[in-house]
């Protein structure tokens, strides 16, 4: 037999095709979907990360787990990108994208033993969830303040415990509130808001401060480290002479000459200071250094200088004070300046910290804990809360908690599919057994029996509504608005499409190559031709 050209090309090249490919893609999806099975809920576990280093992060955070973990297999890599989505996007429901992902895939599987087509699962699924997003609308409550208190404290469910919960909840909307009315980005909360680890206090100590705290120390300490208001100025770069880009030399063959180039160095500088000083400015802050002729100036002027700021840092205190961050010293004008309202300099935690208070939309979270561990753990739980909380205060609905959504749409699902012809029907169905995949873990990790309980809860609803869900905590049924246990509409909305997606996108796989050799630059000398 003739070797085809297509069996040459691939002979270096390990090949899965058909349902052997999703075979495989399903199986590396659920294998990734069960190291985060255990930490879904109130009762869910935590886990010790370890890197190569010996350093340990522990977390019942999904994305965290994920995205620490090593994974070479390309669909696993999927799924981890599906749950960086969920993060980035609505900031909680990581995990549960995760888990619904691996179920589809899995019914999906079972749906293709039986003989139906990838392309009619894909069809069905993408009929339920497009049903599955209007049923979020119809079952979604506006959220009063007391809503937008429980939901942000749902999110750190099982995260930490749960009088730490509540300081945490009532600090992200704080932060959330203050931000309510902002412009800016989805990634507005992470911007304006800095997160600054404390050493000293407990977690519960932590607090927000409607100003900015960094761990600076004025360049002299003579000047002074408290005032009640003023003006500042923000350098995007130094104050100091520009040094030669050149690789030059400078012969210079008479003392005259370097003391007369000196003398140019020092009134450049000395312009520069008398300019801020003209405009009334009493605080500079620098983002790179400043050099030490302009230290007496300085202190001369009665202008304090902080130098060698981070950019998100500057720009942060360009939106507290409504100053404008300026390049060039001589450009500077009385537009380009900003006021404070107060500022002081203490020692906390053994280094020098500097407070600068403006009144506008920029923050800092004093995170605190007893050991670096604890401190982690609160940053990422605050981090979560604030990302809910601010854009609850922006989209303010609520649905049921406690895998109620879910149980929900799977009742509405089966009953919708009979609507539908086709082998479409059996793909609906099985989206809608996959959503309850939710429900039954928070079960599992509660200690309780999942199937009794999806029945218990499926029955629940029948009777009493769709706000019906599980309570973990104490393994009753019971309407999730009373018992303060709801969900973020926008949580769950994008749990939903990116873990559909996710699915979608595995099941038009049909062949995976896997290349042998490794890759390497070519060699295209054999195609060059001499001259």
């Amino acid at each position: 037999m003739v070797e085809s050209e297509q069996d040459v090309a691939l002979e270096d090249t390990d090949r899965i095709e058909g349902r052997s490919a999703l075979v495989n893609n399903t199986n590396a999806t659920l294998a990734l979907a069960s190291a985060v099975r255990s930490t879904l809920g109130p009762r869910g576990s935590d886990k010790m990360l370890v890197d190569e280093n010996g350093e340990i992060v522990v977390t019942n955070d999904g994305v965290t787990v994920l995205e620490t973990a090593k994974v070479e297999h390309p669909t696993a890599n999927l799924l981890i990108a599906t749950s960086s989505a969920q993060d980035r996007i609505a900031r909680d429901g990581t995990t549960t994208s995760v888990l619904l992902t691996a179920e589809l895939l899995r019914n999906a599987l079972e749906l293709s033993r039986i003989g139906v087509h990838p392309t009619i699962i894909i069809n069905g699924y993408q009929i339920a969830a497009e049903e599955s997003l209007s049923q979020l609308d119809e079952i979604a409550r506006d959220a009063s303040d007391e809503d937008l208190m429980a939901a942000t404290a749902t999110t750190m469910a099982g995260k930490i415990d749960t009088t730490l919960a509540e300081t945490m909840t009532g600090l992200a909307l704080e932060a959330a509130r203050a931000l309510e009315n902002e412009e800016g980005g989805d990634d507005l909360e992470r911007i304006r808001i800095k997160r600054l680890k404390m050493t000293g206090g407990v977690a519960a100590d932590s607090e927000i401060i409607h100003g900015l705290m960094l761990r600076k120390q004025r360049l002299d300490f003579t000047t002074d480290g408290h005032s009640n208001g003023g003006k500042i100025a923000i350098i995007d770069g130094g104050l100091e002479n520009r040094e030669l880009e050149l690789d030059a030399q400078i012969e210079i063959r008479s003392t005259g000459v370097l003391s007369g180039f000196q003398e140019r160095k020092s009134a450049k500088l000395a312009e520069q200071v008398a300019s801020l000083s003209s405009l009334g400015v009493d605080l500079i802050c620098v983002r790179d250094g400043i050099a030490d002729e302009a230290t007496p100036l300085l202190k001369e002027a009665g202008i304090t200088a902080y130098r060698r700021f981070e950019q998100e840092d500057l720009e942060r205190l360009s939106i507290l004070t409504n100053a404008k961050m300026v390049r060039d010293v001589n450009r500077i004008s009385a537009d380009d300046v900003g006021d404070y309202s107060k500022r002081s300099a203490d020692k906390i935690d053994d280094a020098w910290h500097v407070r600068i208070d403006g009144g506008r939309g920029a923050m800092t979270a004093l995170l605190r804990g007893t050991t670096p561990i604890m401190r982690e753990e609160v940053n990422r739980a605050f981090d979560d809360a604030l990302g809910v909380a601010f854009r609850l205060v922006r989209e303010p609905k609520v649905l049921p908690g406690g895998g109620g959504t879910q149980t929900h749409l799977a009742r509405h699902l089966r009953s919708f599919a009979t609507t539908q012809k086709g082998r479409e029907q059996l793909a609906i169905e099985g989206f809608a057994d996959a959503l309850e995949v939710i429900p039954r873990v928070l079960a599992e990790n509660a200690g309780l029996d999942p199937i009794d309980e999806i029945l218990a809860l499926s029955a629940a609803q029948a009777e009493h509504g769709a706000w019906y869900g599980l309570d973990a905590m104490s393994g009753e049924k019971s309407d999730m608005g009373d018992s303060g246990i709801q969900d973020p509409l926008f949580v769950a909305r994008q749990a939903l499409t990116g873990a559909t997606e996710a699915a979608i996108t595995v099941l038009r796989i049909d062949d995976v190559l896997w290349a042998h050799v490794e890759p390497k630059t070519p060699d295209w000398s054999n195609q060059i031709d001499d001259d």
